[in-house]
């Protein structure tokens, strides 16, 4: 699963390669995952150009796009899909779903940072978090629409994040690799792969957090990915719909022969 050294997009993988039952792969150069675009050039990374980049999915708020508009590649077509579009300012300040989508704001200070995320409060919420990329309206419907882009026959080589490309794409991730027979021990390996990547983008975050006095087990919760978080997508998925197929299919709603043309394309 190759890591592009790409200077102008965080976190960007290719998962292709990924074994898969059967004794196949993923197949490489069609479904890549990445932190936000914002800062996005070609013509200073030239791997990137050549990818071919055709359609590009947005699992990010609206507040996110705003503050850092994707750069798209030339020819690639945008699609909004936002994953926490079901979390309204009022309500995401009390229930605290948003983390994902506020990196910067909940690592602003450290004594606000304690009062709300210290003693382990941290891990819980993000599993919160994750539990809803499962269940909530938006969540739903932003992922169809990513496995429904998938499906598409012109769909092209197809890159998929959200701002740090960790949680919202991670679970978009571990569910295209499931869906395509991945084991959940690939799909752990995966989504924990990134860690080292994500760490490094945000350092300048976590250092200027811990410098003023913040618990660096907060800001490890906050800007890292844990197993405990994709367990809890998992453990939620299981309950709600009893496994991947049900899920794309009567949570996303995706159907059968949706699934059948995006396995036939990306299994090598």
């Amino acid at each position: 699963m190759p890591q592009f050294d790409a200077s102008t997009i965080i976190n960007l993988r290719d998962l292709g390669g990924i074994a898969l039952t059967g004794d196949s792969a993923v197949r490489p150069g069609l479904l890549l995952r990445s932190g936000q675009l914002d800062r996005l050039d070609p013509a200073a990374d030239p791997a990137v150009a050549a990818l071919g980049i055709h359609t590009v999915v947005d699992l990010r708020t609206e507040h996110e796009r705003d503050e850092r508009p994707d750069q798209v590649p030339d020819g690639a077509r945008l699609i909004v899909a936002d994953v926490m579009a079901d979390s309204a300012a009022a309500r995401a300040a009390a229930s605290g779903d948003d983390v994902p989508a506020r990196l910067d704001s909940v690592l602003g200070s450290p004594a606000v940072a304690e009062e709300h995320l210290g003693s382990g409060k941290a891990e819980k919420l993000l599993c919160d978090s994750y539990r809803s990329f499962v269940t909530s309206e938006s969540a739903c419907s932003a992922y169809g629409r990513l496995l429904s882009a998938l499906a598409e026959p012109d769909c092209g080589p197809l890159l998929f994040h959200c701002t740090a490309g960790k949680d919202r794409t991670g679970w978009a991730a571990a569910v295209i690799l499931l869906l395509l027979g991945a084991d959940e021990e690939t799909v752990r390996a995966e989504y924990l792969a990134v860690n080292p990547a994500v760490r490094a983008a945000f350092a300048p975050l976590s250092d200027r957090f811990t410098a003023a006095g913040g618990d660096p087990e907060i800001a490890d919760a906050i800007l890292g990915v844990r197993s405990a978080y994709l367990t809890a997508a998992l453990e939620e998925m299981e309950r709600t719909y009893g496994g991947v197929e049900a899920y794309v299919r009567d949570g996303l709603g995706i159907p059968d022969d949706a699934v059948d043309r995006i396995r036939a394309r990306c299994i090598a």
